[in-house]
């Protein structure tokens, strides 16, 4: 089995990145012939072997290039779809499959009709919506809403939902408009993948009706397993993210405030000055290593995910229970997928300060509770840990699957 994965970065820039190479790794672990195809170069510095061979078209992220260059790139980038069809030259469509995580930050979708007009299946993980919709969120960061409109209607273009100018929103209209209509996507992709029930149901409200889908929880990185830490014995709640609207960084904080509980805030992003002149009993603690990410977590009494558009997963709610940490969600957060209200966690509305504080306050309150909400997500994780062999397994077996639809295919 040959597999090709497709992602703009080779260092992580984001969730969707740390997913696509752990997974190359993962399968490259499994016996795999892995290949993975991105747009940007390895640091001089870092000599870390990989498991799997790198093709890159030695292209800089669109943040970083000159921004007109990188706004032609943006709608369409022909040297990453002549590389990607050189690279595919010398596979062979019947053994090998081509897997696309993300293309939007420097790759373009001019990779998306290389791989089927060669002959090969193509998969696509659902990280984000940026297969049907321009922003890529489904969600209005003006009025921090989950949006409607039906993407690329006239009332989608009128409207600014983009967190910047309205300027950035008609650049991300003409980038889908060539996406759509000269990548082809969504109609070149032959199996979407998804990581929550929550995500499949929200993208497949905007893909043609012969989509087909597959299931594949993305594997969390945990290391080793420890004993499980005292949330009984911890006095902050946590929340662990990028701070801009989207996740729902007003909601935890307000609802901290109301219940009288301490904030512990971990993560940088835009919005972060903002809330620490508003919110000035919280702690931030800005960006922390793994390590430190664990440790702020482990001495927490839970870890609280308000995500206000529909998150595909958040990882960090599985990541808690590793530790034995309880976690509160949005109830459009997939990460919540995991949570059985008053079991191991709880779930309230989305936007629901008033319902949060109330979660919150009575777990500040019962020390009992709070240890038996994390001994149960502590269970839980490690009865079933999604761990990369298992990701590995459930991709391959996808794989499989397409490869033989393609095997079994009539040939005119």
């Amino acid at each position: 089995m040959k597999v090709i994965v497709v992602n703009d970065h080779l260092v992580p820039d984001g969730g969707a990145d740390v997913a696509a190479l752990n997974s190359a790794e993962a399968l490259a672990a499994a016996g795999a012939e892995v290949t993975v195809f991105a747009a940007d170069r390895l640091p001089e510095a870092d000599t870390r072997p990989r498991p799997y061979r790198i093709v890159s078209t030695g292209q800089d992220d669109l943040a970083r290039g000159h921004p007109i260059g990188a706004a032609l790139q943006g709608l369409w980038n022909p040297q990453a779809a002549r590389a990607l069809r050189a690279l595919l030259a010398a596979h062979d469509p019947a053994d090998t499959v081509v897997h696309v995580h993300s293309w939007t930050k420097a790759l373009s979708s001019s990779i998306f009709p290389v791989a089927p007009q060669a002959g090969f299946k193509q998969l696509l993980t659902v990280h984000e919506y940026f297969s049907v919709c321009p922003s890529g969120m489904l969600f209005n960061s003006q009025t921090r809403r989950i949006c409607t409109l039906q993407p690329m209607s006239l009332a989608c273009l009128a409207t600014h939902c983009d967190a910047r100018r309205y300027a950035h929103k008609l650049y991300r209209v003409a980038r889908h408009a060539v996406q759509e209509h000269v990548g082809r996507l969504p109609r070149q992709v032959d199996r979407f993948l998804t990581i929550s029930r929550l995500s499949q149901q929200r993208v497949a409200e905007h893909l043609p009706p012969g989509a087909r889908f597959s299931p594949v929880r993305n594997p969390i990185e945990v290391g080793p397993q420890l004993p499980p830490a005292d949330p009984g014995a911890g006095r902050a709640f946590a929340m662990v993210a990028r701070m801009f609207a989207p996740k729902g960084w007003e909601v935890f904080l307000e609802a901290c405030e109301r219940a009288g509980v301490p904030a512990l805030c971990i993560g940088e992003g835009p919005d972060r000055a903002a809330l620490q002149s508003r919110f000035p009993a919280a702690r931030f603690t800005g960006q922390l290593d793994r390590a430190g990410v664990v440790a702020a977590v482990r001495s927490a009494r839970a870890l609280v995910l308000p995500s206000r558009w529909v998150e595909t997963q958040g990882m960090v709610i599985a990541e808690a229970a590793a530790h034995g940490i309880p976690g509160l969600a949005s109830d459009v957060c997939g990460g919540g997928e995991a949570i059985e209200p008053g079991v191991n966690g709880f779930i309230f509305p989305n936007g629901d300060v008033a319902t949060l504080a109330a979660q919150l306050r009575r777990l500040a309150d019962d020390d009992a509770l709070a240890r038996r909400l994390g001994a149960e997500a502590y269970r839980r994780f490690w009865a079933d840990p999604p761990t990369h062999a298992q990701h590995a397994r459930e991709l391959l077996q996808v794989y499989r699957e397409l490869l033989d639809e393609r095997a079994a295919a009539p040939v005119f």
